[in-house]
């Protein structure tokens, strides 16, 4: 797994298209103010190693929020930052029980559309700490 982190003032994001045949017909746009913003590229590897990806993928999403001192995150399914992509089904479980896990530790969490091609703005702050790269 690989996520891009960002601490955004605000992230906006409109549906766009469907990429994936079998996902419901959603239609949402969002704005979220002041909020960290992870974009997620789940890799064919992490199939054979779940659980320990999705602890580590909480353990990470925490330690950002802590260090950027925020309390709810989006979570946006970004399959462009390595070659190597799991199935689509697996990308969207994971994330989905990353989430959950985040809930139930007390953090807001907003999700993207999975399946979806998003039009989306996002306000990044200058701050080295803005912009985080972990690969897992």
């Amino acid at each position: 797994m690989k996520m891009l982190m960002f601490d955004t003032e605000h992230f906006w994001f409109d549906t766009f298209d469907k990429g994936l045949e079998n996902v419901d017909d959603i239609q949402k746009e969002e704005e979220i103010e002041n909020t960290a913003v992870a974009f997620i590229h789940v890799e064919k590897e992490d199939e054979e190693k779940e659980r320990k990806v999705a602890k580590s993928a909480v353990a990470n999403l925490k330690w950002y929020l802590n260090k950027v001192n925020k309390e709810k995150i989006v979570l946006h399914s970004f399959a462009h930052l390595s070659s190597s992509k799991s199935s689509p089904e697996f990308a969207a479980d994971i994330i989905s029980a990353v989430g959950e896990k985040l809930e139930n530790k007390g953090i807001t969490v907003h999700t993207t559309p999975f399946g979806y091609f998003s039009e989306f703005s996002i306000h990044v702050r200058g701050e080295s700490l803005a912009k985080v790269f972990k690969e897992i």
